[in-house]
């Protein structure tokens, strides 16, 4: 965000019917409140729920890929004008159509409420051919408990960015073959696949953790657990990069702090998560609890795992803290632990292999590490969330024309920053 750049802080509220309220930065324009309806809410969030892919439903994948909504894109356009007339109001919509038409392009900070969390913002058609992505970057709002928390270490990029960037990219998981439920995300890596690429050039530059002398050695290890990311986060890092499995808590159970991130960990490593098979999950709530009350001596979590300023969790919802009333999943243990920057996931992602097979992409499309590499590259970034956002109008402006699978925002518009 530049310094020019106008912001607008926009929070909601679920109380049968949802409430919004809007100031901007400096009060360059005027605050504003709305109450949303919460029926036409409710039946926009159905539309969009119904166009995401659902891995516990049988063929909810496929569907998505196939006959969702966000396999079409005149079928995606009438939800994202659904979300538009549901959640934006008029009032606000005037204010940055104005700046829209003075060529200037604000900053939307959004604290979404449970309800519509899982909304692509950026994805929203405020009117003909125009999506929010257009005319705002859009980031959303850390919680705020979480993020002024007494004790809570920060760390910023300018003091860090010349440290290691720690990559754990689709780990081994303990008990579970490649093509099982928690198997690979990534398939075989070779050194000519994009993502190898950009690893070989961090790695040529010693800014890779783990080192390795071959790219391709980043990928599918057995070591990357628990421990091995312990001590290599409290060796320094800039940031972290995570690809691979995350398993979200349904919002149902209220139980946000049970999310939990797959690394190489076996069975006997010590956490609260229950093990399956030979493998012990790293859940949130580790991350914020370190051992307190599994050891006699506890560690704190953000000692144990120091976060860096930026993470990227690229991972099936990983980004679903604020579907709960009390967010306390996986984004919100980044920021506890030091993070000031987390891009994450709004629902479950299709894998490479999935386009290709399920879709019918070409064979040479790679949306899911085309999308890694941009998340990557925009973190590099003095503004990653304007950086993200251009990348997002690029696929934006692909879907427009091409009308592909691979331009599909079923990928690209899953991810939300989240800023402190």
């Amino acid at each position: 965000m530049t310094a020019q750049q106008p912001t607008v802080v926009v929070r909601m509220a679920d109380a049968g019917d949802v409430y919004m309220s809007w100031r901007w930065t400096g009060d360059t324009a005027p605050r504003g409140a709305a109450m949303l309806p919460g029926e036409p809410v409710l039946e926009a969030v159905h539309r969009l729920a119904a166009a995401l892919p659902d891995p516990a439903e049988p063929g909810g994948v496929e569907r998505a890929m196939t006959t969702g909504a966000f396999a079409d894109h005149n079928a995606e356009y009438l939800v994202a004008q659904a979300l538009s007339r549901a959640l934006l109001p008029q009032a606000l919509a005037a204010q940055l159509y104005e700046l829209y038409q003075r060529g200037v392009r604000p900053h939307i900070r959004l604290q979404p409420s449970p309800r519509v969390a899982q909304v692509p913002w950026e994805l929203i058609a405020p009117g003909p051919e125009v999506r929010l992505i257009d005319i705002a970057d859009v980031s959303l709002l850390a919680p705020a408990s979480i993020a002024h928390a007494p004790g809570r270490p920060a760390r910023t990029w300018a003091d860090t960015n010349d440290a290691p960037i720690v990559a754990v990219l689709d780990p081994r998981i303990p008990g579970f073959r490649a093509d099982s439920f928690l198997g690979s995300v990534l398939g075989r890596m070779t050194a000519d696949t994009p993502l190898a690429q950009r690893i070989a050039d961090y790695a040529a530059h010693d800014r890779l953790r783990p080192a390795v002398p071959d790219p391709t050695e980043v990928f599918r290890r057995t070591d990357v657990d628990r421990e091995w990311l312990s001590t290599t986060l409290r060796a320094g890092a800039s940031r972290l990069v995570y690809v691979g499995h995350v398993t979200a808590a349904a919002p149902e159970s209220g139980q946000s702090e049970a999310a939990e991130l797959h690394l190489a960990c076996t069975a006997d490593a010590l956490g609260f998560a229950t093990s399956t098979r030979a493998h012990r999950p790293l859940s949130a709530k580790d991350f914020l609890l370190g051992t307190h009350t599994l050891t006699g001596e506890p560690t704190a979590g953000h000692d144990l795992w120091p976060i860096p300023s930026r993470v990227a969790l690229i991972a099936c919802e990983s980004g679903g803290d604020l579907r709960f009333t009390e967010a306390l999943g996986l984004t919100a243990a980044m920021i506890s632990g030091g993070a000031e920057l987390v891009t994450a996931s709004r629902w479950p992602l299709p894998t490479d292999l999935a386009f290709h097979r399920i879709a019918g992409a070409p064979a040479e499309a790679t949306p899911l590490q085309q999308a890694i590499c941009a998340i990557d590259a925009a973190h590099e970034q003095p503004d990653p969330v304007a950086a993200l956002a251009e990348w997002q109008r690029k696929q934006l402006s692909a879907w427009r024309t091409e009308r592909t699978i691979e331009h599909s925002p079923l990928l690209w518009s899953a991810f939300a920053t989240f800023q402190v």
